[in-house]
């Protein structure tokens, strides 16, 4: 098993008849978010995620070390620079390997988020205490441990103590921002020295990691439409404020995603079925390593 699952023990003896019926168990219902990871480990052999708590030794790397622990960030730099330097046969400049590392943390960290909303339509409300990752060749491992969610009126849980629930779509598209912003926040700032490039630009390459992870998700799942959809709408230009805390406490302010999520409308691909392209947000400079080596959508040639 690669998501934890809550097995009920042996089954009590039934009581003797007594006449009257015996009410039905309550199911345990399972965590926020693990049938939706549970779902995408299934699908990818490139992403593993088990509800667990944190980690560390043997490989595992505690999300909230990237900020309590600066050599933690340059660790996982150096990671991927000794990837590009087997890949590309020249070392990376520092501030590409920072952003490729980066990246490589955000995309899979992101869809502990984004899925859960785009399958379950709960939010899970996570703190960087909460994650810790593994990278081995091929494969990130993540465990999460999950607790408080936001979820809609009609969510089967919305009234246990964990839920906060939220009175529609847009609400709980406005806690999604809201809760990734805040948890990438501090990572981002600790990312920054290594990276050498300011705020709007690291949040356009978050936007980017965390538009290609859900994209991704939703075409192993047989939804890329959908999720090209919901992806435009959530990152549509000129977002509302977070929604107000359920202790009537002050609006937060936007979340710091880049707008639009950069798909284009469908062309005719080669076969002549329709094919979704997406002009991303920003550059991750891989050129800089292998000139040849252009993503595609990338702003510096769709954009001059």
């Amino acid at each position: 098993m690669t998501a934890s699952s809550t097995r009920p023990g042996p089954a009590p003896r039934a009581p003797r008849s007594t006449g009257a019926h015996a009410p039905a168990p309550t199911p345990a219902l399972s965590a926020p978010g693990a049938p939706s990871y549970h779902r995408l480990t299934g699908l990818t052999p490139v992403l593993s995620v088990r509800c667990a708590p944190p980690r560390r030794g043997g490989g595992w790397l505690p999300a909230a070390d990237l900020v309590a622990r600066p050599e933690a960030v340059r660790e996982l730099i150096t990671h991927d620079a000794r990837q590009g330097l087997a890949r590309y046969g020249r070392p990376l400049r520092p501030d590409v390997a920072a952003g490729f590392g980066l990246h490589r943390f955000v995309w899979p960290v992101s869809l502990l988020f984004t899925l859960p909303w785009f399958l379950e339509r709960r939010v899970p409300l996570l703190a960087l205490g909460d994650v810790s990752l593994r990278r081995r060749p091929g494969v990130v491992e993540l465990t999460v441990r999950t607790a408080e969610f936001a979820c809609l009126p009609d969510d089967p849980e919305a009234g246990s103590p964990q839920a906060r629930t939220v009175p529609d779509e847009a609400a709980l598209a406005a806690g999604l921002r809201c809760a990734l912003g805040g948890f990438l926040d501090p990572v981002l700032a600790a990312f920054r020295p290594q990276a050498r490039r300011g705020p709007r630009v690291l949040w356009a390459m978050t936007t980017d990691a965390v538009v290609e992870g859900l994209w991704y998700a939703g075409g192993l799942l047989g939804e890329a439409e959908r999720a090209c959809a919901e992806l435009s709408a959530l990152l549509a230009p000129a977002e509302p404020a977070c929604a107000p805390g359920a202790d009537g406490g002050p609006t937060p302010a936007p979340s710091p995603f880049t707008p639009g999520a950069g798909f284009a409308p469908p062309a005719p691909g080669c076969d002549g079925a329709p094919r979704v392209e997406r002009i991303r947000a920003s550059c991750c400079l891989v050129y800089t390593a292998e000139p040849q080596d252009m993503c595609t959508g990338c702003p510096r040639v769709t954009r001059g």
